[in-house]
């Protein structure tokens, strides 16, 4: 840190600070979704998000192709793991992953690194479901918040855009995508490209995302033709 410039070190130190401060410890080692992520071996809590909205909406099939966008540490990847598993110990289906950060392998997950922005990380996903579209794509991805709220909304939305567009060049005509979003500047116009491109558009907010948290998820399924 002291090789930084000074400008910068005077502001990544509070930053450091506030992000590992006490009180949020404190309220990380007691979230019970925490201690249940650690209980059944997930690998973060961001699983138990996933199994509430399939639990409501029934997404995950066996037999299913599913794409897993920013899929680091892998949290969804396990809960999509078990939707598809069979007795016999493996799956019936296929689970795509991909984010920009490595990912410990989990049996059965195929992982790509790459930058779902970048051109390179695009071909590699498609390349990867060799002409198949996908039954669902879900996506826990979101931008390196700035703390600029302006900024940091273009870049929220400018990945559920790069999603949508994605969904509508390989996902199933009846199929299902899913991806988080923020409420704030750009939430509507987010919503307003989902209702374009999807037939059904359902806002989910599930109970394991902090109350406080403006973090929200969008649900959209049938593409229009």
């Amino acid at each position: 840190m002291s090789r930084l410039p000074r400008f910068l070190r005077a502001f990544l130190l509070p930053m450091a600070k506030n992000r590992f401060s006490k009180a949020w410890l404190d309220q990380h080692r007691n979230d019970p979704y925490v201690k249940q992520a650690q209980a059944r071996g997930y690998r973060s809590r961001a699983a138990f998000k996933l199994i509430e909205i399939d639990q409501q909406d029934k997404l995950i099939q066996p037999g299913q192709i599913v794409v897993d966008l920013g899929s680091t540490p892998g949290a969804w990847s396990q809960v999509l793991r078990e939707r598809l598993a069979t007795g016999s110990g493996g799956i019936r289906g296929r689970i795509i992953a991909l984010d920009l950060l490595p990912m410990d392998p989990i049996a059965d997950v195929e992982f790509i690194q790459g930058d779902f922005r970048e051109d390179d990380a695009l071909t590699a996903l498609a390349s990867a479901l060799g002409g198949a579209r996908a039954d669902l794509i879900v996506s826990d991805m979101a931008p390196n918040l700035s703390g600029v709220g302006l900024a940091d909304a273009a870049r929220m939305a400018d990945l559920i855009e790069l999603a949508a567009d994605f969904a509508v060049d390989h996902l199933k005509p009846e199929g299902a995508l899913l991806v988080k979003c923020f409420h704030g500047s750009g939430y509507s116009q987010s919503v307003e490209r989902f209702k374009r491109t999807f037939v059904k558009v359902s806002p989910r907010k599930p109970k394991a995302s902090r109350d406080k948290s403006a973090e929200t998820y969008l649900l959209g399924r049938g593409l229009k033709r």
